[in-house]
């Protein structure tokens, strides 16, 4: 071709792109237009902007937040009379990984797993390679998840074996309010259950209950913790806490529940279950355990038995309300706390 008819077909300073998106009509026949998703009707309307707005490339990037290369290929890709050409294509690639496996080596996978339908590819690649078939764990797998797709492999269905756990039904506890705030002492005291371990293989059960307020503690311990046992600490609590109990906040275990949950409805205490996995929610009862632990069993010199360690208990619970001071409250103890800000009580 002569030089002067390429010049004529290709004038100079121009390039394929620009010549590729300039189109002679851009009018599009809207009433013809198929349905088009969310997504190709922004690339329309993108379009229908370029064409109002001196057809820059540049300025229309700059506009909508596209790069000039996007919006050069959606250019590139648009038909007026086709316009299910803005939506997206297919990401599949066109040429797709063919199965390398055998029929023989497809019956021998699918054979070995139905006689063991609960062990995976690892497992079966070893069963087959004692038979002398030698596969990789991949090919394995993918010969698993032809076989499912095809549906002439079936996972067993699942039968319950264990026994169902009873769902307690609560008739008096309810689920601790989002926005509750205890302003006085006996507002909220907070309950829970502690490990003792003084000697190998004796485990005792520490009830620990603080007031969210005063700080003031009440412990009481136990050979077990059973709703029976833990009856003992409602019983603690009115004889040894300064101020009238009005809720308590507990988790869920099981010495919370049946009898403890019925002897706090007959008397009168509101009593506010967490939700599961949340401690953090019982937080300042948590802190007393570890301060328990640390200042008074890390230390005493009283027997390690329950007949030893319950009175020896019994003065900490003194020292701790009225001897040392808490560094939450000031430096005052509980019982000064109460005195001085809550003398009513």
């Amino acid at each position: 071709m002569p030089k002067s008819t390429r010049q004529r077909a290709h004038p100079q300073g121009t390039n394929a792109r620009n010549r590729m998106v300039r189109r002679p009509a851009w009018g599009v026949p809207r009433e013809a237009a198929p349905d088009l998703s969310r997504t190709a009707r922004a690339r329309l309307e993108m379009l229908d902007w370029h064409r109002a707005h001196g057809e820059n490339v540049a300025r229309t990037s700059r506009h909508f937040g596209f790069s000039r290369p996007t919006v050069y290929r959606w250019l590139g890709r648009y038909d007026r009379h086709r316009l299910e050409t803005l939506e997206d294509r297919p990401s599949r690639p066109v040429r797709r990984r063919r199965p390398t496996w055998t029929l023989a080596q497809l019956v021998a996978v699918r054979r070995m797993r139905l006689a063991y339908p609960r062990w995976g590819k690892d497992k079966l690649r070893v069963l087959l390679r004692r038979e002398g078939l030698v596969l990789s764990t991949s090919m394995v797998g993918r010969i698993l998840l032809r076989l499912r797709a095809t549906g002439e492999l079936r996972e067993p269905a699942r039968r319950l074996i264990s026994a169902r756990k009873r769902a307690w039904r609560r008739h008096h506890a309810v689920r601790k309010p989002a926005g509750f705030v205890a302003a006085r002492p006996g507002d909220l005291v907070q309950v829970d259950t502690l490990d003792v371990r003084p000697l190998p293989g004796l485990v005792l059960k520490q009830f620990t209950a603080r007031d969210v307020v005063s700080r003031w503690d009440v412990l009481e311990l136990r050979s077990t913790a059973s709703a029976r046992s833990a009856v003992a600490i409602l019983d603690a609590l009115a004889a040894r806490m300064p101020f009238p109990l009005r809720a308590l906040s507990v988790d869920n275990g099981s010495e919370f529940m049946a009898e403890f949950e019925t002897t706090c409805a007959e008397r009168g205490i509101a009593l506010l279950t967490l939700p599961p996995r949340s401690p953090k929610l019982n937080g300042a009862v948590e802190r007393a355990n570890r301060t328990h632990t640390e200042e008074f069993y890390e230390v005493t010199d009283a027997e390690a038995t329950l007949a030893g360690l319950r009175p020896a208990l019994l003065d900490w619970e003194t020292v701790y309300n009225t001897v040392r001071p808490h560094q939450a409250l000031g430096y005052l103890t509980p019982a000064e706390y109460l005195a001085s800000l809550h003398p009513d009580v």
